[in-house]
């Protein structure tokens, strides 16, 4: 890039000080010669790179290079992925919003995993085994594997396994899933640090990736992966989940852990960090106030459904440029938006390196 630079000098006038170019201050003086300079904008190359991890046959995740979407800088081989929620009961207690979007399929987990690919896009399914939890219906491991196994069987996109929260239950579900369906590459989470011997050795046993959980702290999701490691799990078997907070709701501290999460990976090459990261954002999302209230009760909230959208889909956009891979999603209109924006970023990068 090459400019010309005008001398310029700095006038202390009346009112105050302000520049001025010497031809303006000094009319009678010619100017015989620009200076021409040259100028090229800094590129900041990363020491480290985010390994690559493979969930179903053959979807890649992770592989950056570089921060997100400074394509400029380095590569993001593979885009975002958004991976639409089904819950293996029906939620009622849903706002009506998304309620509407799913009432004809909610009470069957395969036809709302097929209603998600088909007619939604969605690049993956995350099943939550919320029937699993033991203060809500407690269902058992082995009829969870077995709704987990119909899913699976019913789509085409690859599937992420999350149970109820409870780290006990979860461990013992998460292992009846593994056993239940060998040959499919299917993430286990949440993994935490009081099962992850157990989930962890489940997941090595037939080669699935896990999710580790800790709660939005660095160290912790550090230790949880050198525990993982230490225990036998392939590096790129392992994705971090940082613990998501929704806008207004802990986003600006959950963006701060993801950011410093990228810069150990990426300009400190430390590889303990250097896992792809899901936000399991939609049940955040959608049990904040501002997504539920009705306009009867705040009027100058504005439309409940437009809001609901907004809520996830401006969470999940700040996600993006915090360095997210996978995005748990819900409503449909929130991942076209969101979608929309990564298109758009993704070619703004790319026309920036054009350029």
């Amino acid at each position: 890039m090459v400019c010309a630079l005008e001398p310029f000098i700095f006038l202390r006038a009346k009112g105050g000080p302000r520049h001025t170019s010497l031809a303006t201050a000094f009319p009678g003086i010619l100017l015989k010669e620009r200076v021409a300079l040259t100028f090229e904008p800094p590129i900041e190359k990363c020491k480290g790179s985010i390994r690559e991890v493979i969930i179903g046959a053959d979807k890649k995740v992770g592989g950056e290079t570089t921060f997100p979407f400074h394509l400029w800088e380095g590569d993001m081989p593979n885009p975002p992925m958004i991976a639409m929620e089904v819950y293996d009961e029906p939620q009622p207690e849903w706002p009506e919003a998304v309620c509407k979007v799913y009432d004809d399929v909610m009470s069957d987990p395969v036809a709302w995993a097929k209603k998600c690919q088909d007619d939604f896009s969605a690049d993956a399914i995350c099943l939550q085994l919320r029937s699993t939890d033991p203060n809500g219906s407690d269902a058992s491991p082995e009829s969870a594997a077995e709704t987990v196994k119909k899913v699976i069987e019913g789509v085409n996109i690859p599937v992420v396994v999350y149970g109820c929260g409870t780290p006990d239950k979860d461990a013992e579900t998460l292992k009846k899933v593994a056993e239940l369906l060998p040959d499919e590459n299917v993430p286990l989470g949440p993994v935490e640090e009081s099962n992850h011997r157990l989930i962890g050795a489940a997941a090595m046993g037939y080669k699935k990736p896990v999710v580790g959980f800790t709660s939005m702290d660095v160290n912790l999701a550090k230790q949880l992966n050198v525990l993982l490691t230490q225990l036998g799990v392939p590096e790129d078997k392992i994705i971090i989940d940082p613990t998501t907070g929704a806008l207004g709701y802990g986003l600006e501290y959950c963006y701060s852990i993801m950011e410093r999460d990228r810069l150990a990976a990426l300009m400190q090459n430390d590889g303990k960090m250097q896992m792809p990261i899901l936000n399991n954002m939609a049940p955040e999302t959608w049990k904040a106030k501002e997504s539920r209230v009705s306009e009867e009760e705040e009027p100058t909230y504005g439309n409940v459904e437009t809001r609901g959208i907004l809520w996830e889909a401006i969470t999940a956009t700040t996600l993006l440029l915090a360095g997210t891979d996978i995005l748990v999603m819900r409503h449909p209109d929130a991942v076209k938006l969101v979608r929309t924006a990564i298109e758009g970023l993704q070619s703004q990068s790319k026309e920036k390196v054009a350029s």
